[in-house]
């Protein structure tokens, strides 16, 4: 028999989560076949198998957790599973027809337990082995997950109910058992519990680091993009028959942070221990919205890049965040974060450290509004954007931060001077 376990994934991931089995036991496959995709905190990997063979027994369900060297299916060969999947089939029937006798109905308590743990209920493994040792059958549990996953808990709920009425049925508390039992059934039918999936409680979990280790602060500013919308409605045609990709904000946001953090360096660095490591390099992170939740994807080298290098790097990694195909390299790394939260509407928002980062920048809606324009102190509409600049106080203080989101006004308010920066 062939062990199939869970491969090394990366330095800095041990666990992951079962998404799904792309086979079921008894399939026959090749080596180098998916079997399974496993759920990290970054991203969804396939696990193959090294061996040719057939799925004898898949130990672990959707929705386990398991770690890196975990036994999670077992493998035979094929002409020997061939073989002793038929000798059980025909010599099951003979072991049952052949006793009739009274012995062979003593000896049924047996079989009934291994029913029990090879009930098809779906129930993790941990409530299968409960449900072993106190002899109780899968099938009659009820369970409250939405998933319709019996759970440790529904089982000892289960054992509870069945054993309180012999204690309790003499006495009077017994009576208002029942109503108790019916409430929370009520107040079950009116909610729904879903398990957060392993990124999920990633982002979560590292949200509140960020919150409890750095100390984050945000500033804000607002920048009149009259000057870069009227370059990229006048190059985009252009633009887009030369480079083969739309001319985006996202390209002139990136260059505009570029500059700013070469003006300001702090920002472009992290604090490890009692020192500060500030980097040369500028690997800018994309936050990109996602089914499963928000990832971001870095730009590598984005100050060597051109206008349209960032467009087409931040569309490839935005497609691969979407078809949930983006490689751990992909999201690893990175010194600052650009968010947009403008697409979704926002017109105000303090974006969130991405630790160990200490800046972030986040933008929002184009709104048209009602401005002082300073040479002569006339009121136009303009299309204004909010910007926000979340930063750790730790190391970055008030007046770079502050004096950081200026300059990046002044570089999307003059495109020239942006291109003279890139």
């Amino acid at each position: 028999m062939i062990e199939i376990k869970v491969p090394e994934l990366a330095e800095s991931i041990t666990e992951g989560t079962i998404a799904e089995w792309t086979v079921k036991t008894g399939d026959a496959i090749e080596k180098g076949e998916t079997i399974a995709e496993l759920e990290t905190d970054k991203v969804n990997v396939e696990i193959k198998s090294d061996f040719s063979g057939v799925i004898k027994e898949l130990l672990a369900e959707p929705g386990d957790n398991v770690v890196v060297g975990q036994v999670i299916a077992k493998l035979g060969e094929e002409g020997a599973s061939a073989a002793s999947d038929a000798t059980p089939k025909e010599e099951a029937p003979k072991a049952e027809e052949a006793p009739k006798a009274e012995p062979a109905k003593e000896a049924t308590p047996a079989p009934e337990e291994k029913k029990v743990s090879k009930s098809r209920t779906v129930a993790s493994p941990a409530a299968r082995k409960k449900a072993r040792e106190l002899g109780i059958d899968l099938d009659d549990v009820s369970y409250r997950d939405p998933m319709g996953r019996v759970r440790v808990e529904d089982v000892e709920a289960h054992n509870q109910a069945k054993n309180a009425p012999k204690a309790e049925a003499p006495s009077k508390p017994a009576a208002p058992a029942k109503p108790a039992a019916v409430a929370p059934a009520q107040d079950d039918a009116r909610v729904e519990r879903i398990k957060m999936s392993r990124r999920r409680q990633t982002i979560a979990k590292r949200l509140v680091e960020a919150q409890h280790t750095a100390a984050m602060l945000t500033t804000f500013n607002e920048v009149d993009m009259t000057a870069v919308m009227d370059v990229r409605n006048r190059r985009k045609d252009a633009f887009f028959k030369k480079n083969g990709v739309k001319l985006g904000f996202m390209s002139f946001f990136t260059k505009a942070v570029i500059g700013a953090l070469k003006s300001f360096p702090l920002l472009n660095a992290e604090i490890q221990g009692d020192e500060i490591l500030l980097k040369k390099f500028y690997d800018i992170g994309v936050a990109v919205s996602t089914e499963e939740g928000l990832v971001v994807p870095v730009v590598r080298d984005a100050d060597k890049l051109s206008f349209a290098g960032i467009e087409k790097e931040i569309g490839d990694l935005g497609k691969k965040a979407r078809d949930n195909s983006l490689g751990l390299k992909d999201l690893q790394g990175g010194t600052f974060t650009i968010t947009n939260g403008g697409i979704f509407g926002s017109l105000y928002s303090t974006p969130i450290l991405n630790t160990p980062q200490v800046g972030i920048l986040g933008m929002h809606t184009i709104q048209r509004r009602p401005v002082v324009v300073d040479d002569n102190d006339t009121v136009e509409v303009r299309p204004m954007m909010y910007i926000a600049l979340s930063y750790d106080h730790r190391i970055v203080d008030g007046k770079d931060a502050v004096q950081f989101l200026v300059r990046v006004k002044q570089l999307l308010e003059d495109p020239e001077d942006l291109l003279l920066e890139g």
